[in-house]
């Protein structure tokens, strides 16, 4: 591979302005395909084989037009002090504002809190439910705008109107985050090449492949259904490792130019050794990514797909444009001092990277137990982990949803704001009502429950709909335990009866994920570390160091996790990062932070100690190797460290909870991965271990394809070392070579 990948970076090189020309014309072409391409009208979300979701499809089947699982809002009245709303001023201005919201674009149906009795007890408190014709995710913007006019309105006559529900969820909007990212970013790379034309490379190829694999993705979301959510992860990621796979390449670049190499042999031998291991680290992202399928929830698993696309094109604009680029810019890559000097540069003082690697293997043992207990303790509060999906309640006190969800919660209680629907399919019941009944009064004296509304029929008179009112919030154990007492009951109704009883509804779907997610956690975990596994074997051509390498990761994961409880679900410093609302963490976080942090791990682990392989195949014994390693990688490494905390830590600042959880975490693991697992227990147990961790049994050795990603075929094949003649001519570089 490394032989293969020298050619393609020295044919780049020389071919610098065709190849250029290549990736611009695509993402013209790509850019153009979004521009035109039909605006995508759906984002469905499904989650097959749950309850929750048959008894969607039931109910759409069987109730046409009622849009059973499509977006609602609850609009909230309460009356001045010493007022009700039942007083004719009251009754008036609360009725205007359902006539507004009746009137409504992609409105289904409205309740009217009058007719349908939706009075507190003290008649200080009302709610009007709408209920909307497409989902939340499928809500325009202009229904959204009428729904906050009429709240206005009814605010206009005197009422204080919030609005809960899932209505008001808007699209996340990027911009910001990712601007300051970028910035970030920019700095971040100037400080450590100290040449604006090197900074600007990986910046420059990281916005092209997004911009491609987004442009890509919002031209095909119309035809493959891709969600809203999709092209935001993919831009995250493709960021991420556009600008990590191009810096360490460019870095590379450099230092074969610093040891007196002519530009297009440098160019040809960084794609060639940093080049391979950009491939390797790009699978390991793309298996993680591709593995969300086990989740088995479709828009998780396109989301998964998309981002991995776009690690895909991250990867060959690395092998291909990055040399191209270098081409344009010869030594300007390198700062102006290191320009001015005429010979390699010997002799130099340590840097950083290679005094902390001398210190790490002269004190391995208190370096390792020190990082292995420190990331324990923090590890601790992940003992404690809750898991759930957010709700009205989890959002800042400021927000309309929160005060709408306060307000039915003290006036109607807790359930109201998470009622549970109950889907009967009595085509098996001899009387239809009678089961309904049935299915009622049984519902009715289990524990948890406030309050089963009258059954609905549909115009078959086959299917009834029933709306349950749980004595406790949402997101609690009791909801929770109330949905698994109904479902349990449902047999012995069937055996009654004849008829199926089905639990759906919001809360029930939350539910129904939460545990699907949990059961995927382990398969999903047990496929990626194990696919990573065998393929770091076969790039390192040993068992100890990728087992290392994944033992470390689950180590900072887990560390990550237990900060995420310690301050989102214990409240601890909830102050000093704006949680206004403490609870269960959110269903998706472990799953989702194990596919994103294992990718960038892989990342770090490879670009690391891949260079530590080549300097001990090259001869160097297994202390000398690690220093090599700490030499030429840790500046490098640590650079793309703190510029992916950097983009995950400006979501913290996001005002929506879940956002800023995911910010956090990402952005904590990230710092735990680089910085004590691969910064200390990597050398740690790489120099206790010595030539041990480049062990490999002999069978597996010849059944392990040789993949050469440290060079050594190449190595082989190449002429001596020694620069080439001086005043070479490039026909088509603006200068003579060096």
């Amino acid at each position: 591979m490394a032989t293969f990948l020298y050619k393609l970076g020295r044919f780049a090189f020389r071919r610098r302005r065709f190849v250029a020309l290549i990736w611009v014309a695509l993402l013209a072409a790509v850019g153009f395909g979004a521009a035109t391409a039909p605006t995508a009208t759906s984002n469905s979300f499904s989650v097959p084989g749950t309850e929750a979701q048959k008894a969607f499809d039931l109910l759409d089947q069987r109730f046409p037009g009622v849009n059973a699982d499509g977006a609602t809002a609850r609009v909230v009245f309460t009356s001045a002090d010493g007022e009700k709303m039942t007083d004719p001023a009251n009754k008036a201005a609360a009725r205007q504002v359902v006539g507004e919201l009746e009137s409504g674009a992609q409105v289904g149906h409205v309740t009217d809190p009058y007719r349908v009795k939706a009075i507190s007890k003290d008649g200080t408190t009302a709610y009007a439910q709408v209920s909307y014709k497409v989902s939340g995710f499928e809500l325009e913007e202009s229904a959204r705008d009428a729904l906050k006019e009429a709240g206005q309105d009814g605010r206009d006559k005197g009422l204080t109107v919030e609005i809960g529900g899932d209505a008001l969820q808007a699209v996340p909007e990027s911009g910001a985050s990712e601007v300051i990212g970028i910035a970030v970013s920019a700095v971040v790379l100037v400080i450590t090449f100290g040449s604006l034309a090197a900074a600007g490379m990986p910046l420059l190829t990281a916005l092209i492949g997004v911009g491609i694999g987004v442009s890509s993705i919002t031209a095909l979301s119309s035809a493959l259904d891709l969600s809203s959510t999709t092209a935001t992860l993919a831009t995250m990621i493709g960021l991420a490792v556009g600008i990590d796979y191009a810096l360490f390449i460019v870095s590379r670049y450099r230092a074969e130019l610093t040891e007196g190499r002519e530009c297009e042999e440098a160019a040809g031998r960084a794609v060639g050794t940093a080049g391979s291991a950009v491939v390797f680290a790009g699978l390991t992202v793309v298996i993680a990514l591709v593995g969300l399928a086990v989740v088995n929830i479709p828009m998780l698993t396109k989301m998964g797909l998309a981002a991995a696309g776009t690690v895909a094109i991250a990867v060959l604009i690395a092998l291909t444009m990055i040399p191209a680029l270098l081409g344009f810019a010869g030594q300007r890559v390198l700062g102006r001092k290191a320009r001015r000097s005429d010979s390699p540069r010997t002799g130099e003082k340590p840097n950083m990277g290679t005094r902390w690697a001398r210190f790490v293997l002269r004190r391995p043992v208190p370096v390792l137990l020190a990082a292995v207990a420190g990331l324990g303790v923090v590890a601790v509060p992940a003992s404690s982990l809750e898991l759930g999906l957010p709700d009205d309640g989890s959002q800042p006190t400021s927000t309309t949803q929160r005060k709408a969800y306060d307000m039915l919660g003290d006036s109607f209680g807790p359930g109201f704001n998470g009622p549970l629907m109950l889907a009967v399919d009595a085509k098996g019941s001899d009387d239809a009502k009678a089961a309904a009944r049935h299915v009622a009064k049984t519902v009715s004296g289990l524990d948890g429950v406030a309050v089963v509304t009258p059954a609905t029929f549909n115009k078959a008179g086959d299917t009834a709909m029933l709306t349950v009112i749980p004595d406790s919030k949402p997101s609690s154990l009791e909801t929770e335990d109330l949905v698994t007492d109904i479902r349990n009951a449902s047999p012995h109704i069937e055996s009654d009866t004849g008829s199926k009883v089905l639990v759906t509804g919001t809360t029930a779907m939350n539910i129904d994920v939460s545990q699907k997610l949990n059961d995927a956690l382990l398969p999903y975990l047990a496929l990626v570390v194990g696919l990573a596994f065998l393929l770091l074997m076969v790039v390192f051509r040993s068992i100890l160091v990728p087992l290392k390498a994944a033992l470390g990761f689950l180590l900072s994961v887990v560390a990550a996790l237990g900060a995420v409880v310690a301050v989102f679900q214990w409240g601890w410093l909830a102050d000093v990062f704006g949680v206004e609302q403490t609870g269960p963490i959110m269903s998706m976080m472990p799953i989702f932070m194990i596919g994103v942090v294992f990718g960038l791990a892989m990342d770090y682990e490879v670009f690391l100690v891949t260079r530590m392989r080549e300097a001990y195949v090259h001869g160097e014994r297994p202390g000398q190797a690690v220093v090599t390693g700490f030499q030429h990688g840790a500046r490098v490494v640590t650079a793309a460290a703190v510029i992916m905390i950097s983009v995950f830590a400006g979501f913290i600042g996001s005002s929506e909870s879940m956002v800023k959880m995911i910010g956090f975490g990402l952005a904590v693991a990230v710092a735990f991965d680089a910085f004590v697992v691969r910064m200390a227990i990597v050398p740690a147990v790489l120099a206790l271990l010595g030539k041990s961790a480049w062990w490999l049994p002999r069978r597996l050795d010849k059944a392990l394809p040789n993949v050469d990603v440290e060079g050594e075929q190449l190595q082989k094949q190449l002429p001596s070392d020694a620069p080439e003649a001086a005043g070479e001519t490039d026909p088509d570089h603006e200068f003579t070579r060096v």
